[in-house]
């Protein structure tokens, strides 16, 4: 595979590998399962016990279990043909994946803020009309 190929599948496998580790240790679909790890990664017995659970809740943990089962899927190997390919294509995948995925909380987290301001700026809006309707009352 030439060197611009493997850069298209380098950024394109990248995506479902941010989209998984995301989906898992972020949204609502997961809470449950989360907070049980959570709960377990805080209160277990034995160290390997706790990073174990630990591994669900952290994006960038999870992402590595999700890269090897691309890799082990895909046969991806990024600039050399045998197993250090392996090993040099999962790391890189990685690597773009949490940029995918830290891009996205960005995202994610200026639309939230941008919702607040409306959503302050309509409150605000709402409050100055029913005062000056109270006003006009008065005055007629």
């Amino acid at each position: 595979m030439d060197i611009p190929l493997q850069l298209a599948w380098l950024f394109l496998l990248a995506l479902p590998i941010a989209s998984i580790a995301w989906t898992v240790t972020h949204e609502e679909v997961f809470r449950e399962p989360r907070e049980y790890c959570v709960k377990r990664s805080k209160s277990g017995k034995t160290t390997w016990e706790r990073k174990m659970f630990y591994l669900f809740t952290c994006e960038y943990c999870f992402s590595h279990y999700v890269t090897v089962f691309f890799l082990f899927l895909t046969h991806f190997r990024l600039l050399i043909n045998d197993w250090r390919g392996y090993i040099i294509s999962g790391f890189a995948l990685v690597w773009i994946a949490n940029i995918y995925m830290n891009l996205f909380g960005l995202i994610r987290q200026d639309i939230s803020h941008e919702k607040a301001e409306i959503k302050k700026i309509e409150e605000d809006t709402v409050i100055n009309r029913e005062t000056l309707g109270v006003n006009r009352e008065n005055t007629i």
